[in-house]
């Protein structure tokens, strides 16, 4: 007789352990996904359901920590889904499953649909930063005219961005807010032009206004990328429903012009568990306006109204946005917690968004949004082949 472990990070071994012992790859890669471990908490139980739950995980195989009025649960997926069935469990736990049951994350979504079509999800989808503000954090006044645009979208292409993403209104601290016209002006042309040269990749507009991006899309854009997630313009959720536009919804508090500073960083339940609280809200007002779920990904907000300590928790965490079902992307790109980190610069901080990314492709994100196309790229390649395989 033979043992031998199999690593639980990944789906990847067990899958691999079950095709070779002769299952099909449906199968195999069900029953992997099932055996990836999960974890949650319960509180505020009453003590006739806290019995109940003893003794019932005992018989799924659940690891169960309790205290007077909570319970810490852990296992496979496989068999907590089992806990999450109201009409299998005892009475007494019905409330519990159906609570287990709204935390237990969904099978990821495999494609995101935009005006122009959809994009596939089965691999690392690199989103490229076109910015053409003179005030940008990171690279402010570099690509205004639209000839250094273009030539900046080229290469971001050639390095392998399957999405540009063009903004005009920089978000940076101290930022002066700039008029609808204005950013019209400087994202409306540039837009125009991208659509024309670069015909087969989605073009996002990173904007906060319904007008800029009813232009935009008007100018051939397909998605549209809040930071407010909808907050500051109750016209934006409308405009890109009549689009049928992708939308991006990221998590962040307070105006244009605070949103990046500390304000309002204050997460007494925990950054990450906040984070999916208050963009479950706004995946359902959304819904609510007529977009659908397809068309939505969710993007916690790196850098925004959260410190150096609470973006490295947020990065450990970022698993717990599966449970929203949506796809989850990330947008750390030489953002100041990585300086923290590191002592680096804006500017010498893309090794570091690399390492970020792959993190965050660990726990499950499937959009990385950056500045330096390459190096992410090559990072999210690896993490790939070494998940998956090839």
């Amino acid at each position: 007789m033979n043992a031998r472990a199999l690593a639980l990070h990944s789906p990847r071994a067990v899958r691999e352990a079950l095709i070779a012992a002769g299952w099909d790859a449906v199968r195999a890669d069900a029953a992997a996904e099932g055996s990836a471990p999960a974890a949650l908490q319960l509180t505020g139980l009453e003590l006739p359901a806290l019995v109940a739950l003893v003794r019932y995980t005992q018989e799924l195989g659940i690891d169960l920590v309790t205290g007077d009025d909570w319970a810490l649960l852990s296992g496979s997926r496989a068999r907590l889904g089992a806990l999450a069935r109201p009409w299998t469990v005892p009475p007494e736990l019905a409330g519990i499953a159906e609570a287990v049951g709204t935390v237990l994350a969904p099978s990821p979504p495999t494609h995101w649909l935009t005006a122009t079509g959809s994009i596939a999800l089965d691999q690392p989808v690199i989103v490229g930063i076109l910015n053409v503000t003179p005030d940008s954090f990171s690279d402010g006044g570099r690509f205004v005219a639209l000839d250094e645009a273009l030539a900046h979208a080229d290469r971001l292409v050639a390095e392998g961005a399957a999405v540009l993403d063009v903004g005009g209104e920089s978000t940076r601290p101290g930022n002066e807010p700039v008029s609808e016209a204005e950013e019209i002006r400087r994202v409306a042309p540039v837009i125009e032009a991208l659509a024309k040269r670069h015909a087969s990749i989605p073009l996002s507009v990173d904007t906060v206004k319904a007008a800029v991006a009813r232009a935009a899309l008007s100018a051939g854009a397909s998605i549209v990328n809040d930071v407010s997630s909808f907050r500051l313009d109750p016209a934006m959720a409308s405009v890109a429903a009549a689009g049928s536009a992708g939308v991006i919804l990221m998590h962040s508090r307070g105006s244009v012009a605070t949103m990046a500073r500390l304000d309002h960083a204050q997460y007494p339940s925990g950054v990450a568990t906040e984070i999916v609280a208050e963009l479950r809200l706004a995946v359902d007002a959304a819904v609510t306006a007529g977009i659908t779920p397809d068309r939505i990904v969710v993007d916690p907000g790196f850098g925004f109204a959260k410190s150096a300590e609470q973006n490295l928790e947020l990065t450990d965490g970022l698993a717990a946005l599966a449970v929203l079902g949506r796809p989850v992307l990330v947008g750390p790109s030489r953002k100041r917690f990585l300086g923290s980190v590191t002592g680096r610069d804006a500017p010498d901080r893309d090794v570091a968004t690399a390492a970020a990314c792959v993190v965050a492709y660990e726990r499950g994100a499937r959009l990385f949004r950056v500045h330096n196309i390459a190096a992410t790229r090559d990072a999210l390649a690896v993490a790939h082949a070494v998940r998956h395989g090839h």
